[in-house]
């Protein structure tokens, strides 16, 4: 308990990116704390039990900016779509959960989920060999996932043709009239082992050569979101992201 409690207390300076903010930080929790048993007369706050938050007070609630409008943006797209199934691989975990409200659900990942819940069918499979029959699948989705194939990350073999060769294995299974939802960074090409890959968003279109591109939308590296983007938009960009609706 005496372990969990010291680690309670600094974890919070373990982002190097607020350090310098953590000491106002502790003395406005420690300001609080003592204000808080001053107007509970009687009870027992033990400062063992305290779980600072010290990075919390913001103006605006934080978001990642790619990872927010991915999964809007793609549940909006399922849900126009109304498939009686969806397949997902490999993305957000609380997107595939939240789209269990829209239709059934099978999310394969190479680390299987471990959870019930009514409408989600959790696969143990690879973006390189995906347990289904050529052109069997009419709704998929595969978000911020294959830029990391190949780069040993999730201990997946490197392999430094890891991205397309998961763009060839989802293509694959795209039925006749399917809609594939795709995203991943975009902008100047780049790898930044063992991290992820970013790639021009005109080199990603041509990953799905038997595939048409009916709508790129994308967020910038401001964070501001925009749908019906030109593929040129976010060609000179440093990690934006693309989001790419194809069709079989």
């Amino acid at each position: 308990m005496r372990e969990l409690g010291f680690k309670r207390f600094v974890t919070p300076i373990l982002d190097v990116d607020r350090l310098l903010a953590a000491p106002r930080g502790y003395a406005r929790f420690l300001a609080d704390l003592r204000r808080y048993r001053r107007i509970t007369p009687g009870a027992v706050v033990s400062v063992t039990e305290a779980y600072p938050q010290i990075h919390d007070r913001s103006e605006t609630s934080p978001v990642d900016c790619h990872y927010f409008y991915q999964d809007v943006w793609a549940a909006q797209r399922v849900a126009a779509l109304g498939p009686a199934r969806h397949v997902d691989i490999g993305s957000r975990v609380d997107y595939v959960g939240f789209l269990t409200a829209v239709t059934a659900v099978v999310f394969v990942d190479i680390r299987p989920l471990e959870v019930e819940v009514d409408g989600l069918e959790p696969v143990a499979g690879s973006v390189l060999d995906l347990p289904f029959e050529n052109g069997s699948l009419q709704s998929v989705s595969c978000l911020h996932v294959a830029e990391h194939v190949g780069l040993g990350r999730y201990g997946d073999p490197l392999d430094p043709d890891g991205t397309r060769k998961a763009a060839a294995e989802i293509e694959r299974v795209l039925a006749p009239g399917g809609q594939l939802l795709f995203s991943m960074p975009v902008g100047r090409t780049r790898t930044c082992f063992n991290a992820h890959r970013i790639h021009a968003p005109h080199e990603v279109a041509a990953m799905f050569p038997e595939l048409k591109l009916v709508e790129f939308s994308g967020v910038d590296d401001g964070g501001a979101f925009r749908r019906h983007r030109s593929l040129a938009e976010l060609a000179d960009a440093s990690y934006a992201c693309g989001l790419f609706r194809f069709v079989r």
